[in-house]
């Protein structure tokens, strides 16, 4: 009997068979690497969410944690961004003295809502690519299946 190994089988795979391998290789290795990147992040996300909610409803003054998240801004996300949209609007369009009170917290309202959209953006970023290939690796594995047999039989039929 053979000694068979998996870079044995390999060198020995049709080309085909060879680029579907390095396909479906490289979709796995992309696919960990994405789980991994959001692993983290959505790990970082839940820290400073939890971090942020402490400090919102420790009692402290909503203006000042406004000018807290103002010094930040640029490195703002998640829960405190969503809080520096909406106090921003809220701000502005209560210093205007032109407007419903009704129509202040609808504009704040909407501003959070624009926020929270980009932040979920922002998490959710490269996930349709782990669909489609959880979706298509299948298909391409049974398709170098097929092919790696009908290569097999094939001498069978001479």
């Amino acid at each position: 009997m053979t000694d068979m190994n998996i870079l044995d089988l390999f060198l020995k795979a049709s080309l085909l068979v060879k680029l579907i391998m390095l396909i479906l290789i490289g979709f796995s290795i992309a696919s960990w690497a994405i789980i991994i990147q959001r692993t983290r992040i959505l790990n970082t996300a839940t820290r400073e969410a939890e971090a942020f909610e402490d400090k919102f409803w420790s009692g402290i003054e909503l203006s000042r944690l406004y000018q807290e998240s103002q010094g930040r801004r640029d490195n703002l996300a998640g829960s405190e961004q969503i809080f520096y949209s909406g106090f921003k609007e809220f701000a502005r369009l209560h210093r205007a003295n032109n407007h419903a009170p009704e129509a202040v917290v609808e504009g704040a309202s909407r501003a959070m809502r624009i926020s929270m959209n980009r932040e979920l953006e922002t998490l959710e970023t490269h996930i349709p690519f782990l669909g489609t290939v959880g979706s298509i690796s299948p298909y391409i594995g049974l398709f170098g299946t097929v092919w790696g047999i009908m290569h097999a039989l094939s001498p069978l039929v001479r």
